[in-house]
């Protein structure tokens, strides 16, 4: 079992690290987090001391460039309780349709999904 999380340098990634960060405290398991783009890989140093300092076991996974693809891959593969995805405030237009992205996510996943906003 472990929280996948997605790492994205966005207001909205940066909720949902937060929020899989309580999650995996509060539930004692460990943090699958699926790293996407981050070319230089400083992304991934910056969020692996961060979780070294909480004392929160954790996984760093390597991403195809397909957030949604990546998590729910991820969260099959980790045997996942929850994926936290961050959402962005929508116009009134946009809130009519989900970002497909999160729509994939929500569609596809084996595990309950964490919706956060910054």
């Amino acid at each position: 079992m472990a929280i996948v999380v997605g790492l994205l340098s966005t207001a909205e990634g940066q909720a949902a690290l937060a929020a899989a960060k309580r999650e995996a405290h509060e539930r004692s398991v460990p943090l699958t987090v699926v790293v996407t783009g981050d070319e230089d890989g400083s992304g991934k140093r910056a969020v692996e001391e961060d979780l070294v300092a909480a004392g929160l076991p954790f996984t760093v996974v390597g991403g195809t460039g397909d957030l949604a693809e990546d998590l729910v891959r991820t969260a099959h593969d980790a045997g996942a309780e929850l994926i936290v995805v961050g959402l962005r405030r929508r116009s009134p237009v946009g809130k009519l349709i989900l970002g497909s992205g999160a729509q994939r996510i929500l569609l596809e996943a084996p595990c309950p999904v964490l919706a956060v906003k910054p």
